[in-house]
């Protein structure tokens, strides 16, 4: 499975972006899609997951600014970025896990995509 990320650009505090990822190879029916980030000398974490079904989930830093979406026939998966601050600013990941549970540790998930860079100026 190789997921392949795009979006990521400069914007201002305050601006909306989104990202999306779009995965290809043969996958489980029931999977799970996420976002992590990783910001410059800080460890990875968890942005948002969305299964299969729908079901989601968000790290606490984003919920209520961030929405992730998906379209399972084109096994992809969306991030739609509002009200971003300075503190966003890091390579944003997506990735997959082979669980159609909603899972949001990062070694549960085995398949990464190549990253993303999200800067936000103050």
């Amino acid at each position: 499975v190789q997921l392949q990320a795009s979006g990521g650009g400069l914007v201002q505090a305050g601006d909306s972006l989104a990202l999306s990822c779009a995965a290809s190879g043969r996958t489980s029916s029931s999977y799970t899609m996420a976002w992590f980030r990783q910001a410059p000398e800080k460890e990875r974490e968890f942005v948002a997951a969305i299964t299969t079904s729908g079901d989601n989930t968000y790290a606490g830093s984003v919920r209520g600014r961030f929405t992730i979406s998906r379209d399972s026939g084109k096994k992809a998966v969306y991030l739609q970025m509002s009200s971003l601050k300075p503190d966003d600013t890091a390579i944003y990941y997506c990735a997959l896990a082979l669980s159609g549970r909603l899972v949001t540790v990062t070694d549960r998930f085995r398949y990464w995509g190549q990253g993303t860079l999200v800067t936000v100026s103050s």
